[in-house]
């Protein structure tokens, strides 16, 4: 562990509370909003102790973690069209409490907040089968195929984990025009998936035999 992680570590997260905050709550004009807590807590609560967990076991996968700064232009693209997601999403979700759009019943939105905590713990799984994932695509030093656990099922797990969690926040927020707006992700994921494995084909020994061994990018029996 480095000072300097530590601190970039806590800079990113603290940005990042206050980030999310500000998109949900200055759209709905109070801090008496349940459900924006609810995603706040079950978002930032988990994410502070995984990042602790990190920093003392694997400070190099935290620090290929909180590098978000992508090489290529077509991953740039896409890691922008995310974001855009996510600043309407939010946004959208903050207006709806403002003006009294429809929301969501609260057993719903307490599925969804389930949903959102077991794929959290399956992002901490894929990120504990394969300590060479990073925010940018790339191929590491040494790096290798993995092909077990959640590997063994799809090619993608975390993106798979990813779209279970992006699309589960708009319910937990209660905004049916929210999650709306995040139906764009599958789209925007499928396009970084095909960049990405195209790279992989020709930079990462043993992926092209890894993909007619794995058959499924996404989701098992559909894609």
């Amino acid at each position: 562990m480095t000072m300097k992680l530590f601190i970039g570590a806590i800079t990113k997260f603290l940005l990042g509370v206050v980030l999310v905050g500000v998109l949900i709550f200055l759209p709905a004009g109070t801090f008496s909003f349940f459900n924006g807590w609810l995603l706040m807590g079950i978002l930032f609560i988990p994410m502070f102790f995984a990042g602790i967990v990190m920093l003392f076991k694997n400070p190099d996968l935290l620090k290929s973690r909180l590098d978000a700064k992508e090489k290529q232009h077509e991953q740039s693209l896409v890691v922008k069209l995310s974001g855009l997601m996510f600043l309407a999403g939010f946004v959208v979700a903050g207006l709806g409490v403002r003006f009294g759009w429809y929301a969501l019943p609260k057993p719903v939105v307490i599925v969804a907040a389930v949903i959102f905590i077991i794929a959290y713990i399956l992002y901490a799984e894929v990120l504990r089968e394969n300590t060479y994932l990073s925010r940018t695509i790339e191929v590491q030093e040494n790096q290798k195929v993995i092909d077990t656990g959640l590997y063994g099922i799809v090619r993608h797990p975390m993106y798979s984990v990813t779209l279970l969690l992006f699309l589960s926040m708009p319910i937990v927020l209660g905004s049916v025009y929210s999650f709306i707006i995040f139906l764009v992700y599958p789209f925007i994921i499928a396009k970084r998936i095909k960049h990405e494995e195209e790279f992989l084909e020709k930079e990462l020994n043993g992926y092209r035999e890894y993909k007619q061994k794995v058959k499924y990018r996404l989701i098992p029996f559909i894609w």
